[in-house]
């Protein structure tokens, strides 16, 4: 005998199995995962949302024990990673290369979207060398936000170190004073992109959803434990696939995904939920290439100064594509 609760959780996971494009046969073919538990990073973005949606997915792939360890958003989330705290984390980029610059024993598995962050400015500018002398607020430095501008500066000649003038209060006390008109610019993270456009004030400078050349990298990047994935590598798959399911579930049912982050206690605000993860393309984990994206940002930042690093030890030392080459290939449909 069973109870009602526990049939409905097995109907729940074979619907899932079965609408989200799971082959009984491959599952059953595949050897067991070597742990039952799976622990991940819970951060405060919406942007992670297959982080979340993943979680009956993971029960498919045959973890019995899912956690979401709290995390805080930045550099911290990583040194969880590095610990051996948590197994799975999504990040951006930038702050997986800073860990693996510093020797963090962090693995880089997939990229999971592009796009997420919106610099905002004052209408006085219109590019970013105008830039150069104004005050810009990233919350604070080796943060994502700061990072990308770092990146963005590199990128048009400009030298973040000196020519950009940071300012790292949190963030609503930066959108109070960008408001005010008393700072020229704002790195936005939804929802505040969000918030900026209803109240209307300054205009977007760079949307890196839709601009080149962000918007051809990943902006968010899975990654793991080394430890984890050389003892597990049959979980590390199993996870990796149920997280990049996940991602197909957001494209196609971005309003399923949204109110599940907000009954789940993630986010309060569904239209805030579902308009970003509408506004993101987590399809195209098939088609980039995560190498590009590693290699790109480790360049920009090797020459901004913020990593010693070169490019090609970053992509050697501190990704394993096996598991996302094969899931690419199992699950072309």
């Amino acid at each position: 005998m069973i109870t009602r609760r526990e049939f409905m959780k097995d109907m729940a996971l074979a619907s899932a199995v079965s609408t989200l494009g799971y082959a009984r046969e491959l599952l059953a073919a595949e050897p067991a995962p070597e742990t039952t538990r799976i622990r991940i990073v819970r951060s405060p973005a919406i942007c992670f949302a297959p982080l979340y949606v993943a979680e009956e997915l993971l029960h498919a792939e045959g973890f019995t024990d899912v956690q979401y360890v709290k995390g805080d958003g930045g550099l911290n989330d990583d040194k969880m990673i590095a610990n051996g705290d948590a197994d799975l984390m999504a990040g951006f980029a930038g702050r997986h290369i800073l860990a693996l610059d510093a020797g963090n024993p962090i693995v880089v598995l997939a990229g999971m979207h592009p796009g997420c962050y919106e610099l905002f400015a004052t209408q006085g500018i219109r590019s970013i060398r105008d830039l150069k002398g104004k005050q810009v607020a990233v919350t604070q430095l080796t943060s994502g936000r700061h990072i990308l501008l770092a990146v963005m500066a590199v990128n048009v000649g400009l030298d973040p170190r000196k020519d950009i003038r940071w300012v790292t209060d949190p963030a609503q006390k930066s959108i109070q004073l960008f408001s005010e008109g008393k700072i020229d610019g704002f790195m936005s993270f939804p929802p505040e992109n969000l918030e900026l456009r209803a109240k209307k004030v300054g205009h977007v400078l760079v949307n890196t959803t839709l601009e080149r050349p962000w918007s051809q990298y990943f902006c968010c990047m899975v990654a793991s434990n080394r430890e984890f994935v050389r003892k597990h590598p049959v979980a590390a798959k199993r996870a990796l696939r149920a997280l990049l399911k996940a991602n197909e579930i957001c494209t196609s049912e971005p309003g399923r995904a949204g109110k599940l982050l907000v009954d789940k206690g993630y986010t309060t605000n569904i239209d805030h939920a579902v308009q970003t993860i509408k506004d993101l393309p987590y399809n195209k984990w098939y088609d980039y290439d995560a190498a590009d994206t590693l290699r790109y940002y480790a360049l920009r930042m090797h020459e901004a100064g913020m990593i010693k690093s070169n490019p090609q030890k970053i992509v050697a030392q501190g990704a394993d594509w096996r598991f996302v080459n094969q899931l690419k290939k199992e699950l072309k449909a």
